[in-house]
């Protein structure tokens, strides 16, 4: 089991960058394929970024790739999403996601098990 803290977010204007990390507990963190998710007022939870349980496969979804890059650093147990260029429509609560590893790219909030409580960014016009 794992549990995850996150945080970073924050008030930033439109082209900014903001880094969000995502602590995580126990020693078994490398076991672990991690994802982002955000959800906007209204809007349901959507995929932002996953990074597999070895760092060597990262996927994005459409609207933030080329901006958005999602690493971790197992030594610190933290996965971290650096957020470049954003825009007003990035403004949302912030999630990391964690489940247990099988490098298979997984984007439904139904593929984790394990959440972190949520960090909010909002990007200002």
């Amino acid at each position: 089991q794992v549990q995850l803290v996150d945080s970073g977010g924050g008030l930033v204007q439109a082209g900014g960058s903001l880094r969000l990390s995502c602590a995580a507990s126990g020693r078994t963190f490398n076991t672990y394929d991690m994802a982002w998710f955000r959800q906007a007022p209204g809007k349901e939870r959507e995929f932002v970024g996953f990074i597999n349980w070895s760092g060597t496969s990262t996927y994005y979804a459409a609207s933030v790739e080329g901006r958005f890059t999602i690493f971790r650093d197992d030594a610190r147990n933290a996965v971290f999403l650096q957020m470049n260029s954003l825009k007003p429509e990035d403004t949302a609560v912030y999630y990391c996601a964690a489940d247990s590893r099988n490098s298979l790219l997984r984007t439904t909030v139904r593929d984790y098990n394990y959440w972190g409580q949520g960090t909010q960014v909002t990007v200002s016009s």
